[in-house]
């Protein structure tokens, strides 16, 4: 009886384990410059200024049979802002823009994720900026995974979102055409 007890827990066990799907957890891989968070926003209407951000860290979960239970948290140092123009630079990181001594790191940590077709989901979370938090959605694409050389595994997604400046306390006029920023992220994850 004490056999078959524990053979049918067993059994029990396996079809329960076996229906349900487990995220994977990543780390973002920053060190081997395999992931980018970018930006560009309009100069006076006539033409598109690009910027980067060098530093930041961040891991995701990721469950391809169930994409909502999918979650990503990142980090990044504001004062690595780089638009390629050391002046422009220095400008972002003052209180006119980004305000790096008060505010240092701004965060991004998913509250839901909703799949809107065959490898994209709507990811819903709370972007805190410059001291000011809101939800914001970032449109992401599933771009692929698979083993690496070197013994690990690896998934890639990229993702983008448009933020109104005044929104996060940037109140600097730059113009009708300069009011949003446009973020595009791509991230290459290791497997934990």
């Amino acid at each position: 009886m004490l056999k078959n007890t524990l053979a049918a827990l067993a059994i029990g066990s396996a079809l329960f384990g076996a229906g349900q799907a487990l995220a994977a957890d990543y780390v973002i891989d920053t060190e081997g410059q395999h992931a980018f968070v970018n930006f560009k926003i309009s100069h006076l209407g006539y033409s598109w200024l690009y910027g980067t951000f060098k530093e930041f860290e961040g891991q995701f979960s990721y469950d391809e049979k169930n994409p909502q239970a999918s979650k990503v948290k990142v980090s990044l140092d504001t004062a690595s802002v780089d638009t390629n123009h050391a002046e422009r630079d220095k400008h972002l990181r003052s209180d006119d823009f980004l305000s790096v001594g008060k505010h240092p790191q701004a965060t991004f940590e998913s509250t839901a994720v909703k799949s809107t077709g065959a490898g994209t989901a709507d990811i819903t979370g709370n972007l805190s900026l410059n001291g000011v938090t809101k939800p914001v959605v970032i449109a992401a694409t599933f771009i692929g995974e698979g083993e690496d050389p070197w013994g690990g595994y690896r998934a890639g997604f990229s993702g983008s979102t448009k933020l109104k400046l005044k929104d996060f306390g940037i109140t600097m006029d730059l113009g009708p055409a300069s009011e949003e920023v446009e973020l595009t992220i791509s991230v290459e994850g290791v497997r934990q």
